[in-house]
């Protein structure tokens, strides 16, 4: 487990690239030999390595390290949407939770509820974070591993998703435009939340705000009444339009509730 101090470091280098041992220390406000203290435990534990005073990401660490960076970010946001979200989960039902950031967050707070239930992922870490917790019973699918977000995706999963029913769906978002479609990076990713969405009899979209008025490369879906919205804050006039025209139902996490 690493300090803070140390999760800044990680930050810094993964965002700027490899740097001087100096300018961490200036950017830190932190001593050369904190720092190299910190540059030393970083190696040992394989998150960086460091090279004639300097120091970079590992190349075998980079997309640990960048799904770590970007769950940092809008993190109070993420957990009040989770929080929203957890409210529509029953006992002994059967929900899919996909790979995103904020699902996992939703991951962390059933962990703490420990309700009974079967949950199916995509998630490496979604599945690491529930393994092994009382009444939960987890089931990973099978095929490709993005790496850019521990996501399991590809022709084997998209088969799997085939012959699967579930409850509920709990699905994160790269970017929703204003017109109320969902998008992707990846090619298979979209295919597959696609899928998920058609195999479920609800589909929440877990997004904060800083995803809106976006497009990703790959479509998704676009909002209408099957889906159930749930967000940090109230998205732009456009937005708000598309949600009242199409029917979708929308909760602003910690605020007001409806469709319009």
């Amino acid at each position: 487990m690493i300090n803070e101090r140390q999760a800044r470091i990680r930050d810094v280098l993964f965002e700027r690239g490899e740097l001087p041992v100096h300018d961490l220390a200036a950017h830190l406000g932190a001593s050369l030999a904190t720092v190299r203290r910190d540059l030393k435990e970083l190696e040992e534990a394989g998150i960086i390595v460091r090279m004639h005073g300097s120091a970079r990401i590992a190349s075998e660490a980079r997309a640990e390290v960048a799904f770590d960076a970007r769950e940092q970010q809008n993190l109070a946001a993420k957990r009040a949407i989770a929080s929203a979200a957890e409210a529509h989960i029953r006992e002994d039902t059967t929900i899919f939770l996909d790979a995103g950031t904020t699902v996992l967050q939703l991951a962390r707070k059933i962990k703490l509820k420990r309700m009974p239930i079967t949950v199916f992922t995509n998630g490496m870490i979604v599945a690491q974070e529930l393994a092994g917790v009382k009444n939960i019973t987890v089931c990973l699918l099978g095929g490709r591993l993005r790496e850019q977000n521990m996501s399991v995706v590809g022709p084997l999963a998209q088969a799997m998703l085939e012959n699967i029913y579930f409850d509920q769906l709990f699905l994160g978002a790269s970017a929703i435009s204003d017109d109320g479609w969902i998008s992707s990076h990846d090619a298979d990713e979209a295919r597959a939340n696609f899928k998920m969405a058609e195999r479920a009899r609800q589909t929440f979209v877990l997004c904060d705000l800083s995803k809106f008025s976006d497009r990703a490369t790959y479509s998704v879906l676009q909002l209408n009444e099957r889906q159930h919205l749930i967000t940090n804050a109230r998205p732009n006039t456009a937005f708000c339009q598309h949600v009242s025209d199409s029917g979708t139902e929308m909760t602003i996490a910690g605020g007001d509730i409806g469709d319009d």
